[in-house]
């Protein structure tokens, strides 16, 4: 009995493994072109500051010294170059000496998050550059196509797909890869030749490991669908970014406090008509009075954004936008006609799951130490890039030959649909439900698998009565 038992744990125990051997290949195979894409447009996109802050320069900076002139000053050349009567939508003022002040137009040619941005010489009220930015983060052309290529292929919410796919799976890769490797240790080496090049795949991956696991989770929290998930989760576990709020009606206290990092910045887009609602309608002086009751409150950042009420009944807000280390996103609501501080929202007292995300977020953006932030996201995009090709490498080297495609192979691995068949009853309903509870969760890798599934069992029909097999 006991002879019987072991030989049916070790048969399980070797179908567990065969599948998670199969599914590693699966994702490396089907997969791996979109994380091999990911990767160097995420090079690409960690190379940028440094670039932009060359090809912008004459935008960016300026030799000019002296006494700034007032912001009001600022923003009416800004309306004079643009031609724009309207009040900008939001004023980054000049973080430092020798650099420029952003005044940004919203309106209906642009998209969500995007703003005509025009560069103000603070000293001289020079225009310096006009050209759309794009994000809380405010980046420039450059690095909004590689951002824009990086998640979409600059194909919209359709291409967001390629990358939800890349992130969703990215994590199953590191960890399978990880037990394979784990699982290959207790086995007595040989061909080493052979060998080398699966020794050196596994050895990487083990090294890279932790920061493959922290790319698909930030990824997957900019994802469309597994991102709303996500987001709701955060929600029911009270794990949201404190904002503040503008709301200055009488439920202002009922209203919500937690926020995409992101909702202020997009609710400026339809800004340009609020005069006219307005009983007092903004002037370009209100954003000084704005900024010094900011600083008076606390906002002591050097980079700062002033927003203006979107709408009559809504606070400026003012926020810190200084994302490096030590992060400074403070925010501040003022009231429109007193300018008192009406709400604030300090990241000292963020709860630790909103301070762990806005530092994932910025880590994942290559910002948050700087160029040792960048040159650590490019070691492990190369490391991804790396471990991509020498899989293919792998799999080009021991694929099956026209001749011996459909010939058995005892140490060959099993299809999907065999391997399941192989497993017993508590296995294979174990496994069901660790696919509809992924699929469910992270909907672009559930219908994703659901594509494996049936290219797997059509081959495994088609491959009948003769043993499937495929080598990796």
């Amino acid at each position: 009995m006991d002879t019987v038992s072991s030989a049916t744990g070790r048969r399980i125990s070797s179908s567990w493994i065969a599948l998670i051997t199969r599914l590693h290949f699966y994702v490396g195979l089907f997969v791996g072109p979109f994380l091999l894409v990911a990767a160097l447009s995420g090079i690409a996109y960690a190379l940028t500051p440094q670039l932009e802050n060359w090809l912008y320069q004459d935008a960016l900076t300026t030799q000019s010294r002296g006494e700034s002139q007032p912001l009001s000053r600022q923003i009416e050349a800004a309306q004079r170059s643009a031609g724009i009567a309207a009040s900008p939508a939001a004023v980054r003022p000049a973080p430092e000496p020798g650099t420029t002040t952003r005044v940004l137009f919203g309106g209906e040619a642009f998209g969500p998050s995007e703003h005509r941005a025009l560069f103000v010489d603070p000293v001289t009220l020079e225009i310096r550059g006009d050209m759309p930015v794009y994000g809380t983060s405010g980046i420039l052309p450059l690095r909004t196509a590689i951002d824009q290529f990086h998640r979409s292929l600059l194909l919209g919410d359709i291409g967001r797909l390629y990358s939800e796919l890349a992130a969703s799976w990215l994590w199953i890769a590191a960890l399978s890869g990880a037990f394979l490797w784990w699982r290959q240790r207790r086995i007595t080496r040989r061909a080493a030749g052979r060998q080398r090049l699966r020794r050196r795949h596994a050895t990487l991956g083990i090294v890279a490991l932790i920061g493959l696991l922290f790319f698909s989770a930030t990824g997957l929290t900019w994802s469309q669908w597994a991102g709303g998930n996500i987001a709701q989760l955060r929600h029911a576990w009270d794990w949201g970014t404190p904002a503040v709020s503008t709301d200055l009606a009488a439920s202002h206290a009922d209203s919500e406090r937690d926020a995409d990092p992101h909702a202020a910045h997009h609710a400026t887009a339809g800004h340009a008509g609020m005069n006219m609602a307005q009983p007092s309608p903004l002037s370009p002086g209100d954003f000084d009075h704005a900024l010094n009751a900011a600083r008076a409150a606390g906002i002591d950042a050097d980079s700062v954004e002033i927003v203006p009420p979107p709408s009559p009944r809504q606070a400026w807000t003012i926020r810190e936008v200084a994302r490096e280390w030590p992060t400074q996103v403070d925010q501040v609501a003022l009231d429109p006609q007193t300018f008192a501080v009406t709400d604030r929202a300090d990241f000292a007292t963020f709860p630790l799951a909103a301070k762990l995300t806005r530092w994932g977020i910025d880590l994942h953006m290559g910002i948050l130490f700087g160029l040792p932030n960048q040159l650590v996201l490019i070691a492990f995009a190369t490391g991804l890039a790396t471990l991509v090709c020498w899989g293919y490498a792998m799999w080009w080297r021991r694929r099956p030959s026209l001749a011996g495609a459909a010939s058995t192979s005892a140490n060959a691995p099993q299809a999907f649909t065999a391997i399941y068949r192989d497993l017993g009853t508590r296995a294979k309903l174990a496994v069901a439900a660790i696919a509809v509870a992924l699929g469910y969760s992270l909907p672009v890798m559930g219908a994703s698998l659901a594509v494996f599934v049936v290219v797997d069992w059509l081959r495994w029909r088609l491959a009948r009565p003769a043993t499937v097999v495929t080598s990796i």
